[in-house]
């Protein structure tokens, strides 16, 4: 098992930034990629970018490119989203995810066996 822990979210006028951490912890060992997605109310979990854990490879989606930074700190087992010029349309529950399959840099929610509970983001306009 592997479990992760998102903190860093809150309220952010428009043209901030935040950063989100996530700490994993168990058998983190095992895991090949970490994500970040979000939630919008009623819209579906989207994408938002990913990182592979051994070799740092990355991929974002369309909407954050050049906004948003993952990286990731292998020795304190924590993955970090940098989010700058923040919009009210990034207003959602961001959560961190692990995947520890073969396909790296997966883009789909069901392709993640591990989820954080979640931290809100909110961008006042």
């Amino acid at each position: 098992q592997v479990q992760l822990v998102e903190s860093g979210g809150g309220l952010v006028q428009a043209g901030g930034s935040l950063r989100l951490s996530c700490l994993a912890s168990g058998r983190s060992f095992s895991i090949t990629t970490m994500g970040w997605f979000r939630q919008a109310p009623g819209k579906e979990r989207e994408f938002v970018a990913a990182i592979t854990w051994s070799g740092g490879i990355i991929s974002y989606a369309d909407s954050v490119k050049g906004r948003f930074a993952i990286s990731r700190d292998k020795a304190k087992n924590t993955v970090y989203l940098q989010m700058n010029t923040l919009k009210p349309e990034d207003t959602a529950v961001y959560s961190c995810a692990a995947a520890s399959g073969f396909v790296l840099l997966p883009r789909r929610p069901n392709e993640y066996a591990y989820w954080g509970q979640g931290t809100q983001v909110t961008v006042s306009s």
